[in-house]
Formats: structure tokens, C-alpha cells, sequence
């Protein structure tokens, strides 16, 4: 029997469906990049258009930072964020070790 003869009358060939699914798709893609590249194109011209005629004044120059106050009950703090992280973790709370804390 040929693949004719299995055809039913009125369908198309699998194979053919597959073929144009997957052409279907690809030309797809091939125009979202196009589109992509365009935008692209599009947004650089606008920016250029968009350049200021003087450069922006430079900022003032910062103030110094003071040093960061020491932390009240440090050791308090220290097991909360030891309990926190045992909770987090699943494990248990001697078996977490602080190093340092700094602040961010």
C-alpha cells in the first residue's frame, strides 16, 4: 500500500502540516527581529535628536559621612537575625555562626 492509498480523502499530508507549522513559526521570528532591529534604529534617532546643546552643571561635592553609631544590644540583634535565619534555613539556631554585621 503507498501513503496515497492511507490517505482519507479531504486531509492534508502530516508531513506537510508539520513543514508549514514550523515555516509559520520561524517567519515569525524572523519579523519580530526585524522589527526589533528597526525600533532599535528608531529609538537611537530620537536620542540623538534629543541631545542637550550645554552639558549639565556638575553636582556639589558631598558632604562627609559620619561614622556609623555602634549598634545597641548588638547581642540581641545577633540572635534575632540568628533565629530568622535558622527559621529560614531549617536548621538549628547553634548551629549558625555570625562573623560580622555591617550596615548597608
Amino acid at each position: 500500500m503507498t501513503n496515497a492509498a492511507l490517505m482519507i480523502p479531504g486531509t492534508m499530508n502530516i508531513g506537510i502540516v508539520v513543514l508549514l507549522g514550523i515555516g509559520i513559526v520561524f517567519a515569525g521570528l524572523i519579523c519580530i527581529v526585524i522589527l526589533c532591529v528597526l525600533m532599535g534604529k528608531v529609538v537611537r534617532l530620537l536620542e540623538k535628536k534629543e541631545e542637550p546643546a550645554a552639558p549639565a552643571p556638575a553636582a556639589p561635592a558631598a558632604a562627609p559621612v559620619a561614622a556609623p553609631a555602634a549598634i545597641p544590644n548588638r547581642q540581641e540583634l545577633v540572635a534575632a537575625i540568628s533565629c530568622c535565619l535558622a527559621e529560614e534555613l531549617g536548621t538549628d539556631v547553634s548551629a549558625i555562626r555570625i562573623v560580622s554585621l555591617k550596615k548597608l
